[in-house]
C-alpha cells in the first residue's frame, strides 16, 4: 500500500492573504509531494510500505542506516499536521478545556503567543514549532528538521512549519511576521482541541 498525498483541508487560496496560493501550490504540491514520492521509493519492497506512518516514524527515528526513511516519513506526517493546524478565518481564542490549560499552563494566551512565537523565531535554520500536551500539562518545543514529537513519544496539538520554503515567497526573511500571521489569522484552534481528548 503506497504512501498518499492527503487533500488539502481547504482550497490553495484559501489562507490568502496571510499564506498565497502560489507559497501553497510550492509547499503542499512540490515539497509535500516530494516527501511522499521519496518516502514510497524508500519504503517500496520492505515491511516499511504496509506500516503506518506514525509506525515508520517511530521505527525508523534515531537509526542511522534509516535517516532518509525517517526524515522522509516524518515531513509528509508534520506537514499534514502543518495543513490541519491552520484554517480560514482561523485564530482568536481557544475555548474550553483547551483555554484552561493554556491559563495553567502559560499564564493567558497573550503569554502562550510569545512564547510559541519565540520558540518558532529561534528554531535555527529549518524546523517546527510545536503546542504539545505531556501529562496532562501543555508545553511548547520545537524541533530541527524532520524531527517530530512522535518520535519522542509526545501528543503533537499545534504545529508551525519554520522552514523557509513555507513562508519565504510571501515574507522573505520576515520569519516573525510568519509566525505572527500563523497565531492571530490562521491557527485552527477547533483541530487542537480534538487533539487533545
Amino acid at each position: 500500500m503506497a504512501f498518499e498525498l492527503p487533500p488539502l483541508p481547504w482550497a490553495e487560496n484559501a489562507l490568502e492573504p496571510h499564506i498565497s496560493a502560489k507559497t501553497m501550490s510550492f509547499h503542499y504540491g512540490k515539497h509535500h509531494q516530494a516527501y511522499v514520492t521519496n518516502l514510497n521509493k524508500l519504503a517500496s519492497g520492505t515491511p516499511m510500505e504496509k506500516q503506518s506512518l506514525e509506525d515508520v516514524i517511530r521505527a525508523s527515528a534515531g537509526v542511522a542506516d534509516k535517516a532518509g526513511v525517517f526524515n522522509n516519513a516524518a515531513q509528509v506526517w508534520n506537514h499534514t499536521f502543518f495543513w490541519n493546524s491552520m484554517k480560514p478565518g482561523g485564530g482568536g481564542a481557544p475555548t474550553g478545556k483547551l483555554a484552561d490549560l493554556i491559563n495553567t499552563s502559560f499564564g493567558g494566551l497573550d503569554k502562550f503567543k510569545e512564547e510559541f512565537k519565540n520558540a518558532a523565531v529561534t528554531q535555527f535554520g529549518s524546523g517546527w514549532a510545536w503546542l504539545i500536551n505531556e501529562g496532562g500539562k501543555l508545553k511548547i518545543t520545537k524541533t530541527a528538521n524532520a524531527d517530530s514529537p512522535i518520535a519522542h513519544g509526545q501528543k503533537a496539538l499545534l504545529t508551525c512549519d519554520v522552514w523557509e520554503h513555507a513562508y519565504y515567497l510571501d515574507y522573505q526573511n520576515r520569519r516573525p511576521d510568519f509566525v505572527q500571521a500563523f497565531l492571530d489569522h490562521l491557527v485552527n484552534w477547533d483541530f487542537a482541541t480534538r487533539n487533545l481528548s
